[in-house]
Parts: structure tokens; sequence; C-alpha cells
């Protein structure tokens, strides 16, 4: 499927003419063939992720599965570092968790709201869990727990600013490839991030609560998980006009979970994770290998009640 370099031998075989002129051409054209063998030689070692690079320098991680998108750890080592509230300004610190190796180049990031009365534990398994996956993932405490959907949207934006701009691991992260997610109040949040900064390439919010149920400005991809148990943001008052406020133009997806509350989101769910990482995968890292997972919409089964959306749209 995908078309790779091969550094080239057989550019210098043209056998040498009998006549000077003859020769000479045949030099010019060996040099030239070496030359473009050394330039695509060198594009083919550039690195251990480089094999990709001529279709899409943005892959990382090997081609994808059902039950690599569904494991508990993907295959990258992951370290952690914890954030003080005390050495950031406009959000509450956190834990950044990223790839361990710097063989890939730099990755993609995430930052993770949590939600209303709510603190960063509350969101923390998807950092390990993503951030294996080829991420580098920001999961964050809010200035207070009682900070509504707007002020969280701000937080989340300057989550990243830090982790681009100030964090230890800024090396490691593509500072134009970047997301949100948020439960609750936080995913309220990971809307208004996205509405506020239209550069942002993903935002998944988790059983979301907002008052605002218009996002006509959204120009991220967005996929909403709503759940069918929730009774503090029903997906009739949230999820679902959240999802159709979202422009029909729009690269977007609404999974509504079975047997499911509004604090599903809060504790390890397979579920989540594999379509969270499908598409992240897909807008941040333009993994089209991802797709298969994304379209046809997964259809209603004993963990899914409703899915509603549309393909991603190929570039």
């Amino acid at each position: 499927m995908h078309q790779h370099p091969h550094t080239g031998t057989d550019g210098s075989t043209a056998r040498p003419l009998a006549s000077r002129a003859g020769r000479r051409r045949t030099g010019r054209l060996a040099g030239l063939a070496a030359a473009l063998a050394a330039v695509v030689g060198l594009t083919t070692l550039s690195g251990p992720g480089a094999h990709a690079a001529a279709d899409n320098p943005y892959e990382r991680g090997p081609a994808p599965t059902e039950s690599s998108i569904e494991a508990l750890r993907g295959p990258y080592a992951v370290s952690d570092i914890s954030v003080s509230s005390l050495s950031v300004t406009g959000f509450g610190g956190g834990t950044i968790y990223y790839p361990t190796s710097t063989a890939d180049g730099t990755f993609g990031a995430i930052a993770v709201s949590p939600g209303f009365t709510a603190y960063e534990s509350s969101i923390a398994w998807l950092g390990p869990r993503l951030a294996s996956q080829g991420f580098v993932v920001f999961t964050i405490d809010t200035n207070t727990t009682l900070d509504q959907p707007a002020s969280r949207g701000d937080q989340l934006l300057a989550a990243l600013d830090y982790l681009t701009q100030r964090s230890a691991v800024r090396g490691r992260v593509d500072s134009s490839r970047l997301g949100v997610m948020g439960h609750s109040m936080g995913g309220g949040g990971s809307l208004e991030a996205a509405k506020d900064r239209p550069s942002l390439q993903a935002a998944i919010p988790l059983t979301p609560w907002n008052l605002d149920k218009t996002w006509p400005e959204v120009r991220t991809p967005t996929l909403i998980f709503g759940a069918d148990g929730d009774t503090i943001a029903p997906v009739a008052t949230h999820a679902e006009p959240l999802y159709s406020g979202l422009p029909s133009s729009l690269d977007r997806a609404y999974l509504e979970l079975n047997n499911a509350t509004h604090f599903t989101p809060n504790t390890s769910n397979t579920t989540i994770a594999k379509y969270s990482i499908s598409w992240l995968k897909r807008f941040i890292d333009n993994d089209t290998r991802y797709e298969q997972f994304l379209c046809p919409l997964p259809r209603p089964s004993l963990t899914i009640e409703e899915s509603r959306g549309n393909c991603p749209h190929t570039s």
C-alpha cells in the first residue's frame, strides 16, 4: 500500500560506450544516479520511523490491529513527570506522560481536563494508556474544582502552551499537532478550547456538560462520547445536542456507551480507549491506518448503544 524509497544501486549499470563523448555522458549519468542514490539512502536511513516518511512523516508505531488499540498498553514504554501547580500559571498543574524513546522523533500531544468537583486522578488512566500509543499526554488539575467549562477550556490551552514552551519534554512535542480531551465540564471545556483555538487537531469530550449547545465556530475534528445511563449530563440535553451543534461538514462522531453512567470515563474503559486512540491517530498523526476502526461507524453492541458521524475526510 505504501510506496517507500529504496536505496538504488541500479542507476550506475549503464555500459561505457565506445566513443569518448559516450563515456563522458555515461559518466555524468552514473554520477547523477549515484548522487540520487545517496540522497534516497540518506532519506531512507534518517531515523527508525523514516520508512513511513515518504507517505506520512507523523506516523508512529506499527500497523494497528483490533487487539493493539484495545490493549492496556501500546508499543511505547512510558515515563511521567509531575508538574506542581506552583510552577505553572493558568491551570492547576498535573502529570505529563510521554514515550521514553526519542528514536521516532517528536510526538503529537493531548491535554486532558477532569470534570466538576473532580481532580486529575479521575482521568489519570488516560495518561499512560494514550502515551504508550505514541503521544505526549498531560492530565491536569484545574485551578479550582468548581471551574466552569469556559474556564476549563482556557486551562487546557494554558496546559498545552506550558507543555510545548516550558515543560521538560517540550523537545519531544510537535507543537503543530495538539488535541484536547475532558470529562463532564472538562468535556464541555474541550469544546471551548477547540472554539478558541481552531488549529487544534482533535477534541474528545467524554460525557460532556455545557450549557452552550451551538458550536458553528469549531473547526477541530471532534469525537463525543455519551452514556445511556447518564443522569448528570443526560445525552438528550448534553452530548447529543452538543454533537448536533457542530458543523455538519466537520469530521465528527458521536458514540453512546451502553450500560454506562456519567462516571464511566473515570475508570479504564476499552471502548473509550480504542476509539479515542483511533481518533487521535487519524487526526493528530494524519494516520489513515486507523480509519478502519472509525469507518464504517461501529454498530450497536454490548458496549455501544448508538453511533453517529461521518467517515473521516481523506485529504
